[in-house]
């Protein structure tokens, strides 16, 4: 019997390190080739999650930027995308308040100009958070990116919106204080978004039909394989819509207590091989 498993990939099939095991590799490989389908539904823009994959034997569909575009045998399957007078009422409010937001579109990843500056100031002005994270993960929250082909700075969400056959799939906003009034504010002033969030301190915002359930089971109808024979792996709230939408869903031990709770298993950790137990155990012939 085919099935088809939606795999997340930060706290979930990435380590703590941010690789790919090998027992997590060699399970993912068996599984396809039982005749599995084995897909990436991940946070991540399409171009990054590639950018993981590239070193390792892994050739898979994906779902990338929460599920708001979808990818199979090299062709977009689908786009999902937030109306434009959504996007610039949502970057009106994080630019009111100072919030520190990058822009997922179909053309690559837009850093808001001031990005690193706001970072330094909100860890600055709440010195506690910092005993949170690692000197390493400040390091690289606090660094300004590197201009790339697909990651860009703007200044103004008009120059993103004027460019040519453009369109954003996502918001991703740093939080370290202000998350709830945050969401509250944007429930209250804009329509038409739906908002999550894939850690403690960012929320992520898409459009209302922009979300890893719809993707795996726009998936699940490319591949034929019927909802019921769909499994879901997942460790936070973003993956909430695709472990609701599998017919079995699977938590990380390391994932969040509420995830936890929802879910109709729980494999192990991260750093403990938890995808590689779960397919071995749920997905195996």
């Amino acid at each position: 019997m085919k099935k088809l498993v939606a795999i997340d990939l930060d706290g979930t099939l990435l380590s703590s390190n941010l690789d790919i095991s090998k027992r997590n590799i060699t399970a993912i490989q068996k599984a396809q080739q039982q005749g599995h389908i084995i897909m990436i539904c991940s946070g991540r823009a399409p171009e990054d999650i590639k950018e993981v994959l590239k070193d390792t034997p892994i050739e898979c569909p994906i779902a990338g930027s929460n599920g708001t575009i979808i990818e199979a045998n090299g062709s977009r399957l689908l786009e999902v995308s937030i109306d434009n007078q959504s996007v610039k009422n949502v970057a009106a409010i994080l630019n009111e308040n100072h919030f520190p937001f990058k822009v997922y579109t179909n053309k690559g990843i837009f850093v808001e100009a001031n990005f690193t500056e706001r970072m330094k100031v909100l860890l600055d002005e709440n010195e506690d958070i910092r005993k949170h994270f690692s000197a390493r993960q400040i390091k690289l929250m606090t660094e300004q990116p590197k201009e790339t082909e697909m990651l860009k700075f703007f200044e103004s969400i008009d120059h993103i919106l004027q460019l040519e056959n453009i369109s954003v799939q996502k918001f991703f906003i740093a939080t370290f204080v202000g998350k709830e009034a945050l969401i509250s504010l944007l429930k209250e002033k804009v329509e038409n978004i739906v908002i999550t969030t894939s850690g403690p301190y960012n929320i992520e915002i898409m459009d209302t039909n922009g979300n890893k359930g719809n993707a795996l089971k726009l998936m699940a109808e490319h591949y034929n394989v019927p909802i019921e024979n769909t499994i879901a792996i997942g460790d936070n709230f973003n993956d909430l819509p695709m472990l609701e939408q599998s017919g079995f869903s699977i938590a990380m031990e390391n994932g969040d207590p509420t995830i936890k709770e929802r879910a109709s298993a729980v494999t192990t950790a991260n750093d403990e091989d938890g995808v590689a137990t779960a397919i071995e155990k749920y997905v195996f012939d």
